[in-house]
């Protein structure tokens, strides 16, 4: 989980892989309205992102899988939690400065830069009950899936 630019697919897709689970973009879940309105620089609000967290939670509740999702609230964590009750995530977290640097790099991607101030305010940190692991994204993708993997392949 985490804003856009925080490095959710990238590190999702190598988790995967190194758990030998299937990955899925929560990105290609979201209804074409959705997308549109991102691309158009809108945010979305709570009736937007509603279809796509039941989207996303209906392939959660099929485990195993790892799922690159932003579910920025707690209250979408918990409506994941409803069809997912055993759900562990993995919170990229970054600096404003760094994420805004790695969307303007990134091309092909329909949420424009502009959106991460929105993303931001929207943001709320995993409480302790969530079952979150919080991973600083100034490491590389490896470095993340080696603690992610250290932390839940633990005894």
């Amino acid at each position: 989980m985490g804003v856009s630019g925080s490095g959710k697919s990238t590190v999702g897709a190598l988790l995967a892989e190194a758990l030998g689970v299937p990955f899925v973009d929560g990105d290609a879940l979201h209804p074409p309205e959705n997308v549109a309105k991102m691309a158009a620089g809108i945010p979305l609000d709570d009736a937007d992102r509603a279809p796509w967290l039941d989207a996303v939670g209906a392939r959660l509740a099929d485990p195993p899988v790892v799922i690159a999702c932003s579910a920025l609230r707690r209250a979408y964590r918990d409506r994941l939690r409803g069809f997912a009750p055993e759900l562990a995530l993995v919170y990229l977290r970054g600096d404003r400065k760094l994420l805004a640097r790695r969307l303007k790099s990134r091309r092909g991607h329909f949420m424009p830069a502009s959106l991460l101030d929105s993303q931001l305010a929207t943001l709320e940190r995993p409480a302790d009950d969530e079952r979150a692991l919080v991973l600083e994204i100034g490491r590389t993708p490896a470095e993340l899936v080696r603690a992610a993997l250290l932390r839940w392949e633990a005894p």
